[in-house]
């Protein structure tokens, strides 16, 4: 009797968080206007300081028509009382913009007939980063949603080999990152690295693995807590191949559920046990 008793203790409380899981992917997609009919192709983008960036918000192109007409888009950032970008009647409204953006937005008018509101955000900076809203009115539909941005630096290394060691270089970093070295199998190999921080705060890394083999090749990883520069060198004859690509970190508070739902769960497996 007591392990039914357990048993349905446990999945009450399984279903409890699910339920809850359920509540906060219905409030993050109310919020985030995927209820609605704007969707963006990412929701919590990172710029790399003093480079471009697109926000992305879009109408549903399998819900509305090839073109829409009397479109109005007001592109906003939590904290402030002006608009980042507004768009009415044909044409730009930056009478009240917010003195922040000016000269550094726009919007693209011959996707803004197909439902594209994406914002070009230039030359960004860390107070850029926060919380917008993009909200779209047409003849086609409408409605609101909400991005993240967040800001960083980051570069692809560049590497040389001298003296049986192989240093990987990258002047633009924030915030500071970590450096990880591997051989061709994945295992983590002991390198050193130095950091050396500008007046903006911007570090500039410098990581040597010793000693290296001639033709094998090596992963370097650099990343913070937003992105992660994955590195693959070579030593060469007649110097280092490389090749390098970037990810990004994401984190939503459906999977925030998820994960608190398994944990959940285990603990009662781990209680039945």
């Amino acid at each position: 009797m007591a392990a039914i008793g357990q048993i349905i203790f446990c999945s009450m409380i399984v279903l409890i968080v699910l339920f809850g899981a359920a509540i906060v992917l219905f409030l993050a997609l109310s919020f985030t206007g995927q209820l609605s009919e704007l969707m963006s192709n990412n929701m919590a983008p990172t710029a790399n300081l003093g480079d471009d960036e697109l926000l992305s918000c879009y109408l549903n192109a399998q819900i509305q028509p090839v073109r829409v007409t009397k479109v109005s888009v007001t592109w906003q950032k939590t904290g402030l009382t002006g608009p980042v970008y507004r768009y009415e009647d044909g044409a730009p409204s930056l009478g009240d913009q917010d003195p922040q953006f000016k000269g550094r937005t726009q919007l693209f008018p011959d996707a803004l007939v197909a439902g594209n509101a994406s914002l070009l955000l230039r030359r960004v900076t860390r107070s850029d980063e926060g919380e917008y809203t993009c909200t779209i009115s047409s003849s086609g539909g409408g409605g609101k949603i909400k991005l993240h941005l967040r800001t960083a630096a980051f570069s692809a290394p560049t590497f040389k080999f001298t003296s049986s060691a192989l240093t990987a270089e990258a002047p633009w970093w924030f915030p500071k990152p970590n450096v990880t070295w591997s051989d061709f199998n994945g295992n983590v190999l002991n390198g050193s690295a130095s950091f050396a921080e500008n007046s903006v705060g911007i570090f500039r890394v410098v990581s040597t693995l010793q000693p290296v083999n001639i033709s094998e090749p090596y992963g370097c990883r650099i990343e913070n807590d937003l992105v992660a520069a994955v590195s693959e060198a070579t030593v060469t004859g007649s110097g280092v191949t490389e090749n390098t690509y970037f990810t990004f970190s994401a984190a939503s508070s459906l999977m925030t559920s998820t994960h608190l739902s398994i944990t959940t769960s285990v603990l009662c497996i781990y209680y039945l046990t």
